[in-house]
């Protein structure tokens, strides 16, 4: 075991997107990449007792939801007004998510596959507030892998 070779935790706020150049940029908010197998439960008798057997079943994958603060960019409106006027094929995209450092190199890169925009919402408006406006984007895909 070697000493003296630390490795901190990266700060969650630092990381880039990259949607194959439709969407790139940074963004406040990122959240759904991981994975999950469904549970299948069958009853079995073995010597006279009632058991519980747990198999696994279908893999899915969470939806990838970004979000950032509203600018004049219109690129995720855009994106999903493809799906909107079912053009699904061409909206689909290969993606990245790099967690980085406090220099920007990136230490933590995660890939996915054929997302497409499922969802986008603008912000919500209130008068009497000061917070920013925030938009938001979720994808559907068909995998995602940490690389790096």
């Amino acid at each position: 075991m070697q000493t003296g070779m630390r490795k901190d935790p990266l700060a969650s706020f630092n990381f880039k997107v990259d949607i194959q150049g439709t969407v790139v940029g940074s963004f406040r908010e990122c959240s759904g990449m991981g994975s999950e197998t469904e549970l299948i439960e069958t009853k079995e008798s073995k010597q006279g007792k009632l058991i519980y057997i747990k198999v696994p079943g279908a893999l899915k994958w969470e939806n990838i939801v970004l979000k950032r603060g509203i600018t004049d960019s219109m690129d995720i409106w855009k994106w999903r007004k493809q799906v909107e006027q079912g053009n699904v094929k061409d909206a689909r995209k290969n993606g990245s998510i790099n967690m980085c450092d406090q220099n920007g190199a990136t230490i933590a890169l995660w890939n996915f596959k054929d997302g497409w925009p499922r969802k986008v919402s603008g912000p919500t408006f209130n008068a009497q507030s000061n917070e920013i406006g925030v938009e938001e984007l979720e994808i559907v895909h068909e995998g995602i892998v940490r690389e790096q």
